[in-house]
């Protein structure tokens, strides 16, 4: 038997119930804390005291300012290989507009994006900012396997079907490993990503730490240090349904499993408490904890399954780095990628750069997609 894709394209409309916007306010009246470690700092994890006070800000938040913002742009819903993918779509009235696609990443979401609209079409930019599979509206999940490759595809299916015969991609993260794969797949009118990290690790050849200096260095250690405070990795890589189960019946837990918004708290974020638990806040409403952590896994089952040698990216790259990210070494990178063709360094800014350092992210995006 064989079935049909649906490939209509649906408008849509956020619109959270009240009774869900009631509910979340009760539970956050009923907090119980965790006792707190000694001193209370981020060396334990997240500090009791700061989700206190995250929790008394979250009491006033107003979600219907999100909603509208959400709605004053188009959404849409479609299907592609089988999984609804919600987007936001927003044409430039410059000519010839170029078509870019706006990756999100965890535990970010489509929202991080908003406030780049204005200024990205006003440069010249058709914008689709999908949902990822799992995240936000682009929910159920309705089977296993999506791998940062598989929403790759699906990805440019959904730029195909949304009739642009070329187009870029930008991402950070998760967002980042899409775009890479994008430009693994290289497919025709392919204009190129832009990232914020390509994730490339020493190999165990000691030829490749031939020219490191201080910077190098500097960032393998960062890269140490990054890992050894990551552990949701782990804990997503391996049990994603455990860990989901406490993150979807308590939102002070979601809050306090999303610390990637405040780097792991070494005191470098620049991501504001109102931007963190809009996102937050998202996660909470559309009950989305399960899918999203869920990539970790399925990204570590497909390269144990996968013994090929790693693949090195055609495609054309860009690369921002920011300055309080993970830093990605050039040397290994290009080791990776044999197309990175713009590589620039922003003295403000980290891991969700997006949300401190606009600016700069819009401006170089338009410096790369000019090229």
């Amino acid at each position: 038997m064989t079935t049909t894709q649906n490939t209509e394209i649906r408008p849509f409309t956020v619109t959270i119930d009240q009774a869900d916007l009631d509910d979340l306010q009760h539970r956050l009246e009923r907090t119980r804390y965790a006792a707190p470690a000694p001193g209370d700092g981020w060396e334990y994890g997240t500090p009791t005291a700061y989700l206190r006070d995250m929790v008394e800000r979250w009491k006033s938040f107003d979600w219907r300012e999100v909603e509208a913002r959400i709605n004053a742009h188009p959404n849409f819903t479609t299907e592609v290989d089988g999984q609804t993918i919600h987007f936001v779509h927003v044409r430039s009235e410059v000519p010839g507009a170029t078509a870019l696609l706006l990756a999100h990443t965890y535990p970010g979401s489509f929202l991080e994006f908003l406030p780049l609209v204005a200024p990205l079409t006003d440069a010249g930019f058709d914008l689709v900012i999908p949902s990822m599979p799992g995240f936000g509206f682009s929910t159920p999940v309705v089977d296993g396997g999506w791998t940062m490759a598989r929403v790759a595809r699906a990805y440019d299916e959904l730029m195909r079907r949304l009739g642009y015969s070329s187009y870029g991609v930008h991402g950070s993260d998760g967002g980042a490993m899409v775009g890479r794969e994008l430009a693994i797949l290289d497919p025709e009118g392919f204009l190129g990503a832009h990232v914020l990290q390509l994730f490339s690790f020493p190999s165990g050849d000691p030829a490749e730490f031939e020219g490191f200096g201080p910077k190098e260095y500097a960032a393998l250690e960062h890269m140490q240090w990054f890992q050894s405070v990551g552990g949701y990795n782990a804990m997503n890589g391996s049990r994603p349904q455990t860990v989901a189960a406490g993150l979807s019946d308590s939102p002070v837990g979601q809050l306090a499993y999303s610390e990637l918004f405040e780097s792991f708290g070494n005191g470098t974020s620049l991501v504001r408490p109102e931007q963190v638990l809009e996102q937050v806040t998202l996660y909470w409403l559309t009950n989305t904890s399960a899918g999203s952590v869920r990539y970790h896994y399925e990204e570590a089952r497909a390269r144990t399954s996968d013994q090929r040698e790693p693949v090195v990216s055609t495609g054309r790259l860009g690369v921002a780095v920011f300055k309080d990210d993970f830093q990605t070494i050039r040397s290994l990178a290009e080791r990776d990628n044999a197309n990175i063709q713009h590589w620039s360094e922003f003295d403000e800014g980290g891991h969700f750069a997006v949300l401190e350092n606009p600016d700069a992210i819009v401006a170089d995006l338009r410096v790369f997609f000019a090229g």
